[in-house]
Formats: structure tokens, sequence, C-alpha cells
């Protein structure tokens, strides 16, 4: 008599999101390391749902490797079809997305969130280019910005607590200005750019140019205009700690932290920040995460209640 191969446990795919994470980015891994272990497990269930579904759209590994893929739009439907069977509570057979089924029924994910998520991939399909500086920030939050929103469920925020959320979409953004000032040149290699029309025709630099070194003098002030825009949005999130308790304060303070170096490297690069790709070491990281743990500690001190920067993007509320 046959049976059926029993399906792997909870257990197997936590490990296997540990994996991905370890893979994908030591910096997230490092923070991911203060939270509590109910946190921590959520959080690389929610990661290796992300980091797959960039994966399949890019054609990447963990995050390697990016290359131009001929199929996007079946890429699209699939990680598409299978996210939805995993918000459905259906076994998907993928790791990953059964990591997105575990997660979302243990916090009760807002589901319009995993949507939004998928947009900005639907973005990317299209070969979609951002026109103005509102179109960048909307494609990061679509990539970045809701997924601090979900990893803030993920810490136990009320999803009606739109505040919190809001500083939880702008560390997020925060992040996606740092990969784009940092990955400029690798991006241009596969005939990507996410500098707005408008910024480029401001100073005049050509997209199918962008790398040419007579234009480097100009990106290398785009690549500050980044660094400047991602390091406002870092610092309205830092607000929302204290709605937080204090391991995941800790947590996230520290990928503020680790996460914040690379757009300051980038804009202290200035002309050179793409001749090697911008990282931050062991030592850095340690340092982040030892002077995170003081500033947590003292956050309702440091971040007390106030209004949120009006200056900065708003993002779209659920239905």
């Amino acid at each position: 008599m046959s049976h059926a191969p029993a399906l792997p446990g909870r257990d197997a795919i936590v490990a296997s999101a540990q994996e991905s994470i370890a893979r994908g980015s030591k910096s997230f891994a490092a923070a991911s390391r203060l939270f509590a272990r109910s946190t921590r497990e959520r959080a690389w269930l929610l990661y290796a749902w992300c980091r797959a579904c960039d994966d399949l759209a890019d054609g990447q590994d963990h995050g390697h490797g990016i290359t131009v893929v001929d199929d996007p739009q079946a890429r699209l439907a699939l990680l598409t079809a299978q996210t939805e069977t995993a918000l459905a509570g259906q076994w998907v057979g993928d790791p990953a997305f059964d990591a997105l089924r575990i997660v979302a029924a243990e916090i009760r994910l807002p589901h319009g969130f995993a949507h939004d998520h998928i947009a900005g991939f639907a973005l990317d399909a299209a070969d979609w280019r951002p026109q103005t500086e509102d179109d960048l920030l909307r494609y990061c939050y679509h990539v970045a910005g809701v997924v601090g929103c979900m990893m803030a469920v993920v810490m136990g925020v009320d999803p009606g607590d739109e505040a919190t959320l809001d500083r939880a979409c702008d560390l997020g953004i925060a992040f996606q200005l740092a990969n784009i000032a940092r990955d400029v040149g690798e991006d241009a290699s596969v005939g990507r750019c996410y500098l707005p029309v408008d910024w480029l025709d401001e100073l005049q630099i050509p997209a199918g140019a962008l790398m040419a070194a007579e234009h480097r003098p100009a990106l290398a002030l785009l690549g500050q205009r980044l660094a400047d825009r991602a390091s406002a949005y870092e610092a309205s999130a830092r607000y929302g700690t204290p709605a937080l308790d204090f391991r995941s304060a800790w947590a996230v303070l520290a990928a503020a932290g680790i996460y914040g170096g690379i757009g300051r490297e980038v804009a202290r690069r200035g002309g050179q920040a793409w001749d090697r790709r911008v990282t931050t070491s062991t030592g850095q990281k340690i340092g982040w995460i030892w002077r995170a743990g003081s500033e947590a500690a003292n956050r309702a001190r440091r971040y007390p209640p106030t209004g949120r920067d009006p200056a900065l993007w708003v993002r779209p509320r659920q239905a």
C-alpha cells in the first residue's frame, strides 16, 4: 500500500527560510538575530517569500546575478498564482511560498499588503520607468515600503495603527533608495534605470549612457540626492520604534544603521561609487548593533510622539 510523502512541517520551512536570509542578505540576517524567537522566525518566513518573488522576477539566485529575463509576464503570473494559493491557506509545494502561507495565517496578514508588493514586480515586468520623484517613491513603496508594513505586523503592530505603519513604510523606502543608489551601474548593465527621467533631464544625463565617464560627476550628484532622500526616510522611521517591544526596536534600529550606511557610503564615494559594490563590513555591522541597543533602550525619550514630516511621500491606505 503506497502512502503520499509527508509534507514538510513548519520547522523545515523555517529552516529553509533561515538559509534564504543567510544567503540573500547578511545585513538583514544579522539584524534579525536580535528579535525574540517567534518574531525572528516569522521575519525569516516573510523574507523568504519576498526573496523568492524578487529572484523569480529578476532571474537571480538570492539577489545575486541579475539577468535580462525573456519571459517577465510568465514569471509574474507564476509568482502571483503561487502567492494567491499561499494566501488562501493552501499548500503550494515551494518552501518560500509556503513560508508566506504560514506567516500570513499566524499574524493574520492583510492580503492587500501582499498584493501591493506583487504590484511592484508587475511594474518591472512591464519595463516601467519612473518619470518623476513621485513615481520613484511609489515604486519604492511597492517593492520595499509595503514590506516594512508587513514586518511591522510581524512585530505585533496592529494593522489599523496607520501612524506606526507609516514609519515602518518609511524604513522600507529608505532601504530601497539606498539599494537604487548602490545598484545604478548593475541595473544599467541589464538596461534598467530607476533614476527619474526628470532628474536625468535636469542634469543632462542620457539614460543610454548613464555610466559614461563624462557623466560621472553629474551622476554622483544624483547618488547624493538618493542618499539624502534615504536619510530623511530613515530618520522618520526611527520615530516608530517606541511602538515596538525592546528587541524588535533593537533589530529595526540596527538594520537602519547597517543598511543606512550603504547610502551614506555611496554619497561619500562620489563618482567612484559604482567602481566596486558598496557593502558594510562585519565590524561595521557589530558597531551598529551595539549602538542600536542603547538607542532602543532610550527610544521613548529619543523619539517622542511627533507628527510625521508632511514633505515625505504618503503610502496608499488599504481598502
